[in-house]
């Protein structure tokens, strides 16, 4: 049988690879050229600005303006865990299988949802972004409001082909039903159409202690959003997982395999020179 150590670097991977899969603004998360892990709860995110351009000399040469790359020392936003656990009764040489479903569960109905809401959230309330409150009943009204995303961004010089729709289903429903040239032409103003379901999509959460509740839930006051809109390199987000693994015999609370789960989340870091590229449609509050 694997000892410890083989058990959580065998199986962390496969908690990776679920992440990707079910949290729908993993795409937002940086790489190694964007961002650096650190220590003490630090994280460094890369960032680059620079000046226009200046007349040209004949006597004195190029204008001597300035380059900025530096590396931003932020804090990651929340530590979370929990204790999953597979009863000494399953079969320990064949312990792939039930980890593997209770993993995929808990990475599906828990941690993604979870982390999706924190990180829209956190985007969406940033100081400085573009923002409108309006409902949107009809796929008309929705093409509509896409259209004023997309008209707000274009005038603001920010890349069509880097733009992310971070858009509730039933609103993507309502525009792809009108199957017209409109609606299929407003879409084309976004490199990426993500639906992400209305329960992880507020402009404010409370995220539960664990004492005597779990997970998350819309904060008092609270939105709904409609639809955010992110270009690729005006926020970045970043998650490091991390699990251990003890034995039945181990185990001081019960007679069970446990594996401790725990993450670290940078729920968005937005830019403050890109904040352009940030665009949310947001209901009123009830």
């Amino acid at each position: 049988m694997a000892n410890k150590i083989d058990y959580a670097t065998k199986y962390l991977p496969l908690l990776d690879e679920k992440y990707q899969v079910e949290c729908k603004t993993s795409i937002l998360d940086g790489d190694q050229a964007t961002v650096k892990k650190g220590s003490n709860g630090e994280i460094k995110v890369a960032k680059l600005d620079m000046d226009g351009l200046g007349d040209f000399d004949r006597a004195s040469g190029y204008t001597k303006g300035s380059t900025q790359f530096v590396w931003e020392t932020i804090k990651y936003d929340k530590e979370r865990s929990q204790d999953l656990r597979i009863d000494r009764l399953d079969n320990q040489e064949a312990l792939d299988l039930p980890f593997a479903k209770l993993s995929g569960e808990f990475m599906r109905t828990k941690v993604a949802p979870e982390t999706d809401a924190a990180r829209i959230a956190k985007i969406a309330g940033t100081e400085g972004i573009s923002k409108k409150e309006e409902t949107l009943d009809t796929g008309e009204q929705v093409v509509a409001a896409l259209r004023a995303c997309a008209n707000k961004m274009d005038e603001d010089e920010v890349p069509t082909e880097s733009r992310l729709l971070f858009i509730t289903p039933t609103l993507r429903g309502m525009v792809d039903d009108l199957d017209t040239t409109k609606s299929k032409k407003v879409l084309e103003k976004f490199k990426k159409v993500i639906e992400v379901p209305q329960s992880r999509m507020f402009t404010a959460i409370t995220l539960n202690t664990g004492e005597t509740e779990y997970g998350f839930k819309k904060a008092e006051g609270a939105s709904n959003i409609n639809f955010l809109c992110v270009e690729e390199t005006a926020a970045v987000t970043a998650m490091d997982q991390y699990l251990k693994y003890f034995t039945p015999d181990e185990d001081q609370d019960g007679d069970s395999n446990v594996f401790k789960y725990r993450n670290n989340n940078l729920y968005g870091h937005c830019y403050e020179n890109k904040l352009a590229g940030i665009y949310c449609s947001y209901e009123p509050a009830v």
